[in-house]
């Protein structure tokens, strides 16, 4: 519960209700939220329980879609427009290009480069493309 505070911003928190609430009544402050947060998380794994019990295995399938919307809120959305538009190749949006890439995935896809044409002579007449015309 008080993971993401440390021992500095709890020795704040502790001189900030010494002298807000003083040295006589801090004692009893300090017992009733103890217990008042022992009640809550007693409430709060009762409930869990209770649930537990009357929905048997369908509790586990009402959790499912709940995990999954957590591993979605988890991921990065760079990382993910990187492993689905490009493979993985994220030099297009970190402008690391020096990074070497497979030689079987370009990363752009399953696209090919077109295969390059020699050159035309002199006075030598372009191919057709019916399909252009």
């Amino acid at each position: 519960m008080f993971s993401n505070i440390g021992w500095g911003e709890m020795l704040i928190l502790l001189v900030a209700a010494l002298v807000i609430l003083g040295p006589e009544r801090l004692p009893g402050a300090i017992r009733w939220t103890a217990t008042s947060l022992k009640q809550a998380r007693d409430y709060a794994t009762g409930a869990t329980q209770q649930l537990k019990q009357e929905l048997g295995p369908e509790f586990d399938e009402l959790r499912k879609p709940l995990e999954q919307l957590n591993e979605l809120r988890s991921m990065n959305p760079k990382s993910l427009v990187t492993k689905h538009l490009f493979d993985g190749d994220d030099s297009l949006l970190t402008g690391n290009f020096d990074k070497p890439t497979n030689a079987s995935n370009s990363g752009y896809g399953n696209f090919s480069m077109p295969e390059q044409q020699k050159p035309l002579e002199r006075n030598e007449r372009p191919p057709v493309d019916p399909d252009a015309t």
